[in-house]
């Protein structure tokens, strides 16, 4: 191939022109129809003062530009559609203000879990309980279970009482969810934070 030729193709990918994006996708990206893009007939108008009408979208949008502002969509759903005269782009970061301020104040709970044997020396037990308060503290549900392999599947009193015992250690921090019981050949309890 020649080096002229090649530059010919490259010449030809830069010159292809961009398409902009149609209106149907601006209005996906934005999920808010601002101006134009506002399909109702007629629309109840927030003024910047607070105050509202019922008015013919050309009306809407000569007052949002009086006000050298954008004509926003809030409610599409209400019969007719509440448009607000607001700065746009003012309008965009309060809303992703709020979303972050929403997204901070939840909080998801996570169930951790603590494993123990029926004959867990007394050190184990105590580390592992510390651990398990820590979970708790931080906001978290915590699952203790004992784990019966082969013959200590006789020792089901062992693990009952090293659960009372774990449960008694951590009351001040946390409430029982699900009193100790037998799934299969482990049996279980579960803690939850208590909010005092």
């Amino acid at each position: 191939m020649y080096p002229f030729f090649r530059q010919a193709v490259r010449l030809t990918h830069q010159i292809k022109p961009l398409r902009s994006p149609t209106k149907k996708q601006r209005t996906i990206a934005r999920k808010v129809r601002i101006n134009e893009d506002i399909r109702a007939n007629k629309v109840r108008v927030v003024d910047p003062g607070g105050e509202h009408h019922v008015v013919f979208i050309d009306e809407a949008l000569q007052r949002a530009r009086a006000h050298r502002m954008d004509l926003v969509e809030i409610a599409p759903s209400a019969d007719p559609p509440v448009c607000k005269i607001v700065d746009y782009g003012k309008f965009r970061y309060e809303q992703q203000k709020k979303g972050k301020e929403q997204r901070k104040k939840s909080q998801t709970i996570q169930l951790k879990e603590v494993r123990f044997r029926p004959h867990t020396d007394t050190h184990d037990f105590e580390f592992k309980t510390r651990h398990a308060r820590s979970f708790l503290q931080s906001g978290n549900k915590v699952k203790a279970w004992v784990q019966f392999r082969g013959r200590d599947i006789i020792y089901k009193e062992q693990g009952m009482a090293l659960l009372q015992r774990f449960t008694e250690d951590l009351q001040d921090v946390a409430r029982i969810d699900q009193p100790p019981r037998m799934e299969g050949r482990r049996m279980t309890t579960i803690l939850t934070p208590d909010k005092k």
